[in-house]
């Protein structure tokens, strides 16, 4: 009997000193200083990618209420967003324990969703199943809700499943609640990527990129356009016939050569860079100074440029390169005297480039180039050629 009241004092101790350590919540300053509204703000600054805001509202949430789980769900997206998964999931299990009713187990089963997809295969190899797992959960609460809808058709697209993708965007179209203009500009990109077929794993993933660097493009060429097998089989070889003397072959004097680029040899896309390096494609050499500066992005003249240098040397076609010098321009953002502007003409009269908006007929030089609208650009590219 001593012992077991021992044991409860004991317990009961623990108990109080555990409250007594447990967060109070402080005091309201405003009317609107509730832990509702907080989240509120919290949430609509995250729509905005205002991540520090967002992160302030929802720790006075959480100072208001130490159980408020969708304070919990908002910092865990925040974690995650910064690359901090650990922290992220953390957050979203507190979130899931102080769940309740309907609506916080819902933003519960999304929040998973969300860093599921936002870690990928870092997180979990089987991270796929575990967001379709939280999803078929979430519309077991509410089957007409639109969110379980959208983040699954990202994280399908992420996964390159862009069929899978594809349906949830549209059923979320279907519902016509929320994420319907989101919805649309990611189903539109879809339909971009389809029409492109990207076919390798690097194609696929580039395919996602708002904007692509030198780097990508080079991959993309050898990658999807297969450019160095294209330049192999339709250019012409050169040799070289004229006499040398027998000293010729032995060269003295050549130590520390310097490569065409100094700042490739730690990318991960370094097998592609050197292959169009030796290429010699017009608008993709290294730079004077050795550098091939492959983070550097894209803009559409470039790139209009990249196409047409790729054109005149497989279809051995010179007079491409001056085909519409002196023409009017029908860009209104475009002079006729810039040194893009026949490249330009050329890639949009064969509809390899389309112009930025078709209302206005603006090119949009200076714009950067999408990886869907590359991929678009080297399958039409590549249906052309097969003529030649």
């Amino acid at each position: 009997m001593v012992t077991k009241k021992i044991l409860y004092l004991i317990a009961g101790i623990c108990l109080l000193f555990l409250f007594a350590c447990a967060p109070k919540p402080r005091a309201p300053q405003a009317v609107l200083d509730t832990p509702e509204h907080h989240v509120s703000n919290g949430n609509k600054f995250l729509k905005a990618e205002r991540i520090n805001e967002a992160f302030s509202e929802f720790r006075k949430a959480i100072e208001l209420d130490p159980k408020f789980s969708a304070a919990y769900a908002g910092l865990g997206l925040i974690y995650g967003l910064k690359n901090d998964l650990e922290n992220g999931f953390e957050n979203m299990k507190k979130a899931e324990g102080y769940a309740e009713g309907n609506t916080q187990e819902m933003a519960v089963h999304v929040g998973f969703m969300r860093l599921y997809t936002m870690g990928g295969e870092k997180v979990d190899k089987k991270w796929l199943k575990k967001v379709i797992s939280r999803f078929e959960d979430a519309i077991k609460i509410d089957p007409d809700a639109a969110a379980p809808y959208f983040y699954m058709g990202i994280a399908y697209k992420m996964a390159f499943e862009f069929n899978d993708s594809a349906k949830q965007f549209s059923k979320v179209l279907e519902l016509d609640k929320l994420f319907t203009a989101e919805a649309d500009k990611e189903f539109a990109l879809i339909q971009k990527i389809q029409r492109a077929m990207p076919g390798s794993k690097v194609g696929k993933a580039i395919a996602l990129l708002e904007k692509i660097t030198r780097a990508d493009t080079a991959a993309l060429f050898i990658e999807e356009l297969k450019v160095d097998e294209l330049f192999r089989n339709r250019t012409k070889k050169v040799f070289d016939t004229s006499f040398k003397s027998p000293e010729a072959g032995f060269k003295t004097g050549e130590y520390g050569k310097i490569a065409p680029a100094t700042d490739i040899q730690n990318h991960v896309l370094k097998a592609d860079i050197d292959e169009v390096i030796k290429l010699e494609i017009k608008g993709l050499q290294p730079f004077s100074d050795h550098q091939y500066k492959p983070y550097a992005n894209i803009t559409r003249a470039e790139f209009a440029i990249m196409i047409e240098d790729i054109l005149i040397k497989i279809i051995r076609d010179d007079k491409l390169a001056t085909k519409f010098i002196g023409s009017e321009s029908p860009f209104p953002d475009l002079r006729n005297d810039l040194p893009y502007f026949n490249a330009a003409m050329v890639c949009t009269t064969r509809n390899i480039i389309e112009t930025i908006d078709v209302a206005t007929g603006e090119f949009s030089p200076s714009g950067v180039v999408s990886g869907a609208d590359a991929l678009l650009s080297i399958r039409i590219l590549k249906n052309q050629l097969k003529k030649y």
